[in-house]
């Protein structure tokens, strides 16, 4: 019994961790983290899942907490932590499934050009001219998830592969 609640300590536990990281990451880097055209640092720990289940509710958790501390509209705040727990979703998935880690960001990018590019539209209001603007912003976030997941999570799932001590025993 004891060590099960040890085990639900540390799964809480990184989960926070993963989340505060979330939020700081995100404000840290705020001005190229919300708009149309955003390269979100922090999207780069959606490939945690990879690694850690507890990885899916502390990026949700700290997606939520970025967008409401960082000033975002509530559809934002909704959607845009649906994408990110979509992603991570996707990403543990892979993971489970001993996918190449490359494979495992495509989850959160599939997610987020999907998803953002009608929060843009309709819950800011940045419309433009046509509904055709939609491509525009997908295209954007697209560019920014594929530097941030696509880069960013690949760089630093390369580094856990060669530190796995970081996190400790898989819980």
């Amino acid at each position: 019994m004891r060590e099960k609640n040890n085990n639900q300590i540390l799964f809480l536990t990184r989960a926070a961790v993963i989340a505060a990281a979330y939020v700081a990451l995100t404000l840290l880097f705020a001005p190229i983290s919300f708009n149309a055209i955003q390269v979100r640092i922090s999207e780069a720990l959606t490939i945690l899942p990879f690694f850690l289940p507890e990885a899916v509710p502390g990026l949700f958790v700290g997606c939520i907490l970025g967008n409401l501390i960082g000033g975002a509209i509530v559809p934002d705040i909704i959607f845009g932590s649906i994408a990110t727990l979509l992603g991570a979703v996707g990403t543990y998935m892979l993971g489970r499934h001993r996918s190449p880690v490359w494979v495992a960001t495509i989850p959160p990018i599939a997610a987020n050009t999907v998803i953002i590019p009608f929060v843009l539209y309709f819950g800011y209001g940045l419309k433009g001219s046509t509904p055709a603007v939609i491509l525009y912003y997908a295209l954007t976030i697209f560019i920014g998830e594929v530097i941030a997941c696509g880069v960013g999570g690949t760089l630093l799932a390369l580094f856990l592969r060669k530190v796995p001590s970081i996190w400790g025993p898989r819980s």
